[in-house]
């Protein structure tokens, strides 16, 4: 199980109390978390979600509770911290940034349909558009470009030579595309927006869950991450209905630009190359303990799959 800082009742408890939201019912790990530590909790007066952030340094986390404050406003389906009966919403517990969040309704889905692409498009557009422009909050990515490129240069030494090619011809083109990709349009960004980070009943959208990689970047990076996810086929490729599902429902409310429209095939690639080298760093560092790694194979098959994009951005049609 994923709960990398156990809890105990009667810590919990104190920690709870302030909150003044009752007696503590009952609590759960949460197995699905692969970097933090996630708790359900059930207290009198509702369900929620503990969060400790065991990965990034303590001054960030304001930048998520504003960013979340900031959707929340914005009516989207989003967790927000919630405070203490004197104001506090960032707070210590074992020694981990700590915050207590509502639990959001809807289960993941595993096997998305044509429907369900199409509101997660809509949904990061509407993230988009609340926070580009002057109203974009800051924070810059340790997972960014370069860290890419330095992380991805130390793992081509340990693979084989048909995985090593494949990512060295990545590599190479971001380091090609640095400059054109940073000057994209910029908001805040999800950066993480997989299957199991978004909740439905139904085909019914109801949560978004899991800021934790949320950073100030390219839009059109964000779109990739998600759509490389939600609208993949088993071997890697694309599913083509789903995809421009997904597409057509965020170019709806956000048009994509002409910049954009050229580097769609490499940003694709350049999401698969994000995940492929944390899910690499993660199967390492975690070889030995009970911890939940996502496959690093699915992420490869999926850049193998992008070196020839046939599908084009709603701009482009």
């Amino acid at each position: 199980m994923s709960v990398f800082t156990p809890l105990t009742r009667p810590e919990l408890e104190t920690f709870l109390a302030p909150y003044g939201l009752g007696r503590l019912r009952d609590f759960q790990g949460i197995a699905a978390g692969s970097e933090n530590s996630n708790f359900f909790i059930s207290l009198e007066q509702g369900e929620f979600v503990l969060t400790l952030v065991e990965r990034g340094p303590v001054a960030e986390m304001p930048f998520f509770i504003e960013l979340l404050d900031v959707l929340h406003s914005a009516d989207l389906p989003v967790p927000f911290a919630v405070r203490t009966e004197g104001g506090m919403a960032l707070r210590e517990l074992a020694g981990k940034p700590a915050l207590l969040q509502p639990r959001l309704v809807g289960k993941h889905v595993q096997q998305p349909n044509a429907q369900h692409c199409a509101q997660v498009g809509e949904l990061l557009a509407h993230v988009h558009l609340a926070t580009q422009g002057e109203r974009l909050i800051e924070r810059r990515t340790d997972r960014g470009l370069a860290w890419m490129l330095r992380e991805g240069e130390q793992l081509i030494a340990k693979m084989g030579a048909e995985d090593a090619a494949l990512l060295r011809g990545a590599l190479d083109e971001i380091g090609q595309q640095q400059a054109a990709i940073m000057a994209l349009p910029r908001a805040n960004l999800h950066a993480d927006l997989f299957r199991d980070n978004v909740l439905f009943e139904g085909t019914h959208l109801t949560g978004v869950i899991d800021f934790y990689n949320a950073c100030s970047g390219p839009m059109l990076y964000d779109v990739c991450i998600s759509l490389n996810d939600w609208c993949s086929k088993a071997d890697g490729s694309l599913d083509l209905p789903r995809a421009n599902a997904w597409l057509g429902a965020y170019a709806g409310l956000r048009r994509f630009t002409p910049a954009e429209a050229h580097l769609w095939p490499v940003m694709l690639r350049v999401a698969c190359v994000r995940f492929w080298l944390s899910r690499l760093i993660a199967a390492e560092s975690f070889a030995s303990r009970d911890v939940l790694v996502h496959d690093p194979v699915e992420l490869q098959q999926r850049l193998a799959q992008r070196q020839q994009v046939t599908l084009a951005l709603p701009f482009a049609l």
